[in-house]
């Protein structure tokens, strides 16, 4: 088996053009030692990789959580196509096994250093997407989305959103949100949640998640950005009937 394709295997891809992906894998130490290299470094593609990322990762979100703001949106998707959280894409992924570098660099923990696991892995999703267009780079892509966005949903920033969100709907509302289980989707070792958080009858956030505990916490968020927007602006009419 040749380098790439235990890359591919690797990597669970299988491309066309077997160049994009090794143009994908090449940092531009290997280029520098090795200067009759037929192809260019990585960076071009990562500069394509990460545009898609982005589009990617906001229209994820966009349709994931359909009530959330703006500001909100813009928060998690800056958590996700951050560097941290792409080197530890490329991780989970095993990208740090089969890219290129130049020998110095690999001897200074180059292959750990999360500068350029982060350049690969937007480096491949560039090359997948020139390869086999938007649909494959979108496929690839979302499946470390999902749990990530849980993991940042339910972290220490966004934990207590469940707790604040029955603060100001018993302080404005008179009220106890309540979270009504929408859908479950897929097969029992991939299931997706969409929970409603429901304050006075009424859906005021709606979230997704991989368990229940992180759709009714992205629900909660959702409800809670809209419920201050509303107070805020005093347009909030109590429920008399």
């Amino acid at each position: 088996m040749s380098e790439l394709e235990a890359a591919e295997a690797g990597l669970s891809l299988a491309f066309h053009d077997k160049t994009l992906l090794l143009r994908a894998l090449t940092h531009r130490s290997y280029i520098n030692e090795n200067p009759g290299f037929p192809l260019e470094d990585n960076e071009r593609l990562e500069f394509l990789g990460d545009a898609v990322l982005d589009y990617v990762t906001a229209e994820y979100l966009y349709h994931h959580f359909p009530e959330m703001l703006e500001g909100q949106l813009t928060s998690l998707r800056a958590a996700v196509v951050r560097t941290e959280t792409l080197a530890r894409f490329a991780l989970q992924v095993g990208l740090d096994r089969f890219i290129y570098l130049g020998r110095g660099e690999e001897d200074n923990g180059g292959r750990t250093r999360p500068a350029i696991l982060c350049d690969c892995f937007e480096a491949l999703a560039g090359a997948l997407c020139l390869d086999q267009g938007l649909e494959a780079s979108r496929t690839f892509i979302t499946r470390l989305i999902g749990p990530t966005l849980e993991e940042i949903l339910v972290s220490e920033a966004d934990k207590d959103a469940k707790r604040r969100l029955q603060e100001l709907s018993q302080k404005y509302v008179q009220v106890t949100p309540v979270y009504r289980t929408m859908e479950e989707l897929g097969p029992d070792h991939a299931r997706e949640f969409t929970i409603a958080a429901v304050i006075n009858g009424q859906s005021y956030g709606v979230g997704t998640g991989r368990n229940k505990q992180a759709a009714a916490q992205a629900a909660a968020q959702a409800a809670l950005i809209r419920l201050e927007r509303e107070t805020l602006e005093d347009r909030w009419i109590p429920d008399e009937s």
